[in-house]
């Protein structure tokens, strides 16, 4: 079957609002440090209104993922629902300007386009308040079999596992790959979403899952165990897991093999949005190349030191001429 992409995601398309704030703003607002939390169209409004001035980012997990892949250079396509209004064209033209392959339709009637208000602090840790919109409209209808077929590696985001139809959308797209021979991904996203559905997850990915992605907190979770104990537990479930832990770099296991992989150096840690993101599309891409998981690992890290040198969760400079200057 031909190749056409390195990576094809399916995910939650979404418009990133990110703020610098400070810790009293957030216990103000009643919000957790670090966290992520579901928020109504009103809520967003209002929270909106309240943020310090900030810039507006297309985003949403896997997005941002096949954004960095493009900067490796690889081929990418993505699949997530937007509506017909502004800030879906801006996702759509953002999309299209990376060059990645983009075609589903938007919403004709209902919710807006969905949005992410990202408090950031002096730390560079960044607090989250998510309304999903259009992106819980993703259907089955919406996952185009010749993209899945497609492609190397297919992506699913673990926030996915919350909307009832976008659920059987991340099953059918699960489905496709697995019948064309296809590796198939997933991030788990989000501790929150880990503690909701442990059980679904874990059957999911002892059944279909190729590659885990996850933090220290979303492993953990999932296990309900020490971070050593749950990465002994992913070894058994899956080909490849690669977990990552911050400053001290991650850890990437296949079977009897475990990689310890360090963190690239960053001068000032700025905003740690779409750290995992990047982390993962560096690995991808590595691993489409026929890469060893070890140097999949180093650019995954070098993906993620990138990105939070900076504001937003997207590389502002050419990840593939990074990667050649680290002889990588």
């Amino acid at each position: 079957m031909t190749d056409f992409y390195d990576l094809a995601a399916i995910g939650n398309a979404i418009v990133d609002v990110i703020a610098p704030a400070d810790d009293a703003f957030l216990a103000a607002e009643g919000l957790t440090k670090g966290s992520m939390m579901l928020i109504d169209e009103a809520q967003a409004t209002a929270l909106y209104g309240r943020m310090a001035p900030g810039m507006e980012t297309s985003g949403g997990s896997a997005g941002n993922t096949v954004a960095g892949v493009a900067s490796f250079g690889g081929r990418a396509a993505y699949l997530g629902k937007v509506a017909g209004d502004q800030l879906g064209e801006v996702f759509a033209h953002d999309m299209h300007a990376i060059g990645a392959a983009y075609a589903t339709p938007p919403l004709a009637e209902g919710p807006a386009t969905a949005r992410c208000l990202i408090n950031v602090t002096p730390d560079g840790q960044r607090t989250m308040c998510t309304f999903l919109g259009a992106s819980t409209e993703l259907s089955p209808a919406d996952v185009e079999a010749p993209v899945i077929e497609g492609a190397k590696i297919v992506y699913l985001e673990g926030y996915l596992f919350d909307p009832p139809e976008a659920r059987r959308a991340f099953e059918k797209a699960a489905a496709l790959a697995r019948g064309a021979g296809r590796m198939i991904a997933i991030t788990l996203s989000d501790s929150f979403v880990v503690e909701r559905h442990r059980a679904e997850l874990l059957a999911f990915i002892e059944r279909d899952v190729d590659i885990v992605f996850a933090n220290e907190a979303e492993i953990t979770a999932l296990f309900e165990t020490d971070f050593h104990a749950a990465i002994e537990a992913i070894r058994t479930r899956t080909r490849i897991a690669a977990v990552t832990r911050s400053e001290q770099g991650s850890v990437v296991v296949a079977g009897p093999e475990t990689h310890t992989v360090a963190a690239f150096p960053v001068e000032k840690v700025v905003d740690t949005t779409g750290a995992g993101d990047q982390y993962a599309a560096g690995f991808l891409f590595g691993l489409a190349q026929g890469r060893p998981l070890d140097v999949c690992g180093r650019l995954g890290s070098l993906a993620a030191a990138e990105v939070i040198s900076h504001y937003g969760p997207r590389p502002l400079v050419s990840l593939k001429d990074l990667a050649a200057a680290q002889g990588l």
